[in-house]
């Protein structure tokens, strides 16, 4: 579990191919690699992966075929920033939103202009997407937890402070460029328990409908 709190901007090293389609990626950090153990999980641009090596500078992670087709990760390459955050300390300050580093999605960013000491990106994602946004809600963005400003049919926006643009790699994005979607974890277990209910009440109204006059007659009832 994560918060959507950047802690510091890493680099890939190098890129391998492993068996099959799957990929190891090597990835020079700091500030993460403090505590680190064999196992943990750290977000990389906003993906859960799990620490498989390290050393002083470095940390190593396999990347399942699945992820890399269904996040930005494909778009990497040697050299390339990526936005890192361990996992979420019991006890430590919350200054995010829960976060789980399961990607939901990718998004193109569709316009990028200022507005004074912001920057307010638009972006279009799958449609299957937006229903889980709302106006001041929560997104996270390549792994970094930010507010909605607006949403629309087609797409959302949010407003970048100069803070957030400067220790995260989204301020250097451009229209064009796709970053990971990871939508509200609350709006998801609100839907599915509506549908749950939905289609209790459903299976109820069906039953009811099936007993009527020649249903009782089947039975011998009348």
């Amino acid at each position: 579990m994560f918060t959507g709190i950047v802690e510091e901007i890493g680099n890939i090293q190098s890129i391998q191919q492993v068996k099959g389609l799957g990929k190891r990626l090597s990835i020079k950090a700091q500030v993460v690699l403090e505590d680190v153990n064999i196992g943990d999980s750290i977000a990389v641009n906003g993906i859960c992966l799990t620490v498989t090596e390290f050393s002083k500078n470095m940390f190593s992670v396999d990347v399942m075929p699945e992820t890399i087709e269904k996040t930005n990760l494909k778009e990497l390459k040697s050299g390339s920033p990526v936005n890192l955050e361990r996992a979420m300390q019991v006890g430590g300050r919350f200054g995010g939103h829960i976060v789980s580093g399961h990607i939901d999605g990718i998004a193109t960013i569709i316009d990028k202009k200022e507005v004074a000491n912001a920057i307010i990106y638009t972006f279009k994602p799958a449609q299957t997407l937006l229903k889980y946004m709302v106006p001041k809600g929560s997104v996270t963005i390549d792994g970094i937890s930010l507010t909605l400003v607006d949403v629309d049919a087609s797409s959302f926006s949010i407003s970048l402070i100069p803070h957030t643009k400067d220790v995260t790699i989204l301020g250097s994005k451009q229209s064009g460029d796709y970053v990971n979607v990871e939508c509200d974890m609350l709006a998801k277990y609100v839907e599915k328990l509506l549908y749950s209910r939905d289609d209790q009440a459903k299976t109820k109204a069906t039953s009811k409908a099936k007993i009527d006059m020649e249903y009782l007659a089947s039975k011998g009832m009348l």
